[in-house]
């Protein structure tokens, strides 16, 4: 393709133009919202982590400890720095000609949106090497009218689930450029460490790459200064990652939910082992080459067994399991597509949708023998094949599985439109929003609920606003600082961002022994629960909402502390606190 065709300015004036339309939708829409919540309990922690790290400058880069959070001495946050820093650095911008409040709204609204410049741009990258130039205008169609695609970028998403994707985008893009393009390898390798460094959600996509970058060097020989540059990325990009996330004192401390040791030093080994392969002049036969890029990673996996075995099963492989079947086990996202058919099959269908469409149009292009003949086509076609996977065995990844479909179908559209011969602009504008992820989603969601199929039945939506509403925080701010015990996990961080107060437990997975606590102060007898409270050192006992306590038989829940509250019933340990103003918590001091 060359230059001429290519246009870059042209095509660049229009991935701006689609973006924009997105992006003016998503804050149009969730503005108003920004002012009094967060939307999700994550975005509320990343707000109070940020605060910190804001008073500290600098010298908090490495201190991710919070006080206010679980029992003494309090919680260790994996998460990454790097995403604080680029808060900060939005927030200072705003900060120049507004206050406070203004520029934090103002960071929470851009910085998601922002992410999906390059989330659009990769998808429409790999579509343009699948089918050229009008794939990836097609893509543009599609991502203006991305629907499902788009929610964890909306704004107030300022955790890191957008992030990671738009990473792990960027290398299935690049890798699949790569033959192309000589420095999209050494994009890969580079943005595969700093994927690392924000967290291991893309983990797949990331070992899928690397894994097509072996075998290109393996059946082709020609693959392999690509596979060099890769791997000499990878291992610098993972390395520095390493340095930036880990603070001296811990460098020798494996941890399986974010990169330590054990992971850094197992992909650092891998690159490099890549890159001497790659340089060996001798490996002339497949089998060689084979030998040669199997080395690294059987040294990978090795060195990572070897410093921490345990990580083997997983982020939460060194989780307590006693918070499985009380929080881990109920979590939506976390759960297979599977679980997610048998409780609720209408909105099961309505995230697969999409998906399944472009499974669909990756087996119509697998008709024409030389597409998927290409390193570009087959490593696009691999990373559907993941994501799908991916999403069966975890709801959440049905984002992944979105955005790496827009390219196959894109092509499967613009190949229908060449074989016939179908000219018209209207025409084809009109075709291609039949099979946009919002048309789609929509049109499941209407047929399913036609058939008398369920949809999720999550907490009633104008409960759970009443207890993330910023103003409701406010009564409870005016209160004496103390630790609360919280019935539901989900407010925790919510009350770290807008209170002075402690909290018992969050939904977060290293606060094991907290959560189980916190579940047994509610779960237990009223006679019971004053010990437990009295042994954590709790100062008050918070509701809001009707979630009671899983796993419990009905009996058990009747005699419970929880119960007793929800009824009215409060025994006499607890003296229920007066507030200010209207609020959706119930509130009891602990007495003594």
């Amino acid at each position: 393709m060359s230059r001429g065709q290519m246009r870059p300015p042209v095509f660049a004036i229009l991935l701006a133009l689609a973006w924009l339309l997105v992006a003016g939708q998503l804050i149009a829409e969730y503005w108003p919202a920004t002012a009094f919540t967060m939307p999700d309990a994550d975005d509320a922690m990343r707000l109070v982590e940020l605060r910190k790290f804001l008073s500290g400058g600098l010298a908090a880069w490495f201190d991710l400890h919070e006080p206010r959070l679980g029992l003494p001495p309090g919680y260790d946050s994996h998460w990454s720095r790097l995403v604080d820093a680029g808060l900060a650095g939005m927030f200072l911008l705003f900060r120049v000609f507004a206050d406070n409040t203004l520029a934090e709204r103002l960071m929470a609204a851009v910085w998601p949106v922002l992410w999906l410049i390059p989330v659009i741009g990769g998808a429409a990258a790999i579509a343009w090497r699948l089918a050229g130039r009008e794939a990836a205008i097609i893509v543009l169609l599609l991502a203006v009218f991305s629907g499902p695609g788009i929610q964890q970028f909306r704004p107030g998403r300022i955790d890191h689930h957008n992030v990671q994707i738009a990473l792990s985008i960027l290398v299935v893009a690049a890798a699949v450029w790569s033959d192309r393009v000589r420095w999209c390898a050494i994009a890969a390798g580079a943005l595969t460490g700093l994927a690392l460094a924000i967290g291991f959600e893309g983990l797949p996509f990331l070992v899928l790459c690397g894994a097509a970058f072996a075998l290109r060097f393996v059946f082709d020989g020609r693959g392999r200064e690509e596979l060099r540059d890769y791997g000499l990325a990878l291992a610098a990009g993972t390395f520095a990652a390493f340095l930036l996330s880990v603070p001296p004192g811990r460098w020798m401390a494996p941890v399986c939910d974010a990169i330590a040791i054990n992971s850094a030093a197992a992909v650092t080994m891998t690159g490099l082992g890549l890159a001497l392969a790659a340089s060996l002049r001798g490996a002339n036969s497949r089998a060689v080459r084979l030998a040669l890029a199997s080395a690294p990673g059987a040294l990978a996996i090795a060195i990572f067994v070897m410093i921490e075995p345990r990580c083997l099963g997983g982020h939460y492989a060194l989780v307590d399991p006693a918070v499985r079947p009380i929080w881990l086990d109920n979590v939506s996202e976390t759960q297979p597509l599977t679980d997610l058919f048998r409780q609720a099959s209408a909105t099961a269908l309505a995230t697969a949708a999409f998906p399944a469409a472009a499974l669909a149009a990756a087996l119509m292009l697998m008709r024409e023998k030389n597409l998927y003949r290409g390193f570009g086509s087959l490593t696009a076609l691999a990373a559907l094949l993941m994501a799908l996977a991916y999403m069966i065995a975890v709801a959440r990844g049905s984002s992944y599985a979105i955005w790496l479909g827009m390219p196959i179908v894109a092509a499967a559209m613009w190949q229908l439109f060449t074989l016939m011969e179908l000219d018209n602009l209207a025409v084809r504008f009109a075709a291609a929003l039949f099979v946009t992820p919002t048309a789609l989603t929509l049109g499941a969601i209407t047929l399913a609920s036609a058939a008398g199929q369920p949809e999720l039945a999550n907490l009633n939506p104008s409960e759970r606003a009443g207890c993330i509403a910023k103003p409701n925080y406010a009564a409870l701010a005016n209160l004496a600082p103390g630790l609360m015990a919280i019935n539901d996990l989900e407010w925790a961080p919510y009350m770290l961002a807008w209170t002075p107060h402690s909290v018992l437990a969050a939904p977060y997975h290293r606060l094991s022994p907290s959560i189980v606590l916190s579940y047994r102060i509610f779960a237990a007898s009223p006679d019971e629960a004053r010990k437990l409270a009295a042994q954590a050192g709790v100062a008050y006992i918070v509701l809001c909402g009707q979630r009671g306590t899983a796993g419990l038989s009905e009996r058990e829940r009747r005699l419970s502390l929880w119960a007793g509250l929800q009824s009215g019933r409060a025994p006499g340990w607890l003296e229920p606190v007066r507030q200010e103003g209207v609020s959706g918590f119930r509130v009891w001091r602990v007495r003594g």
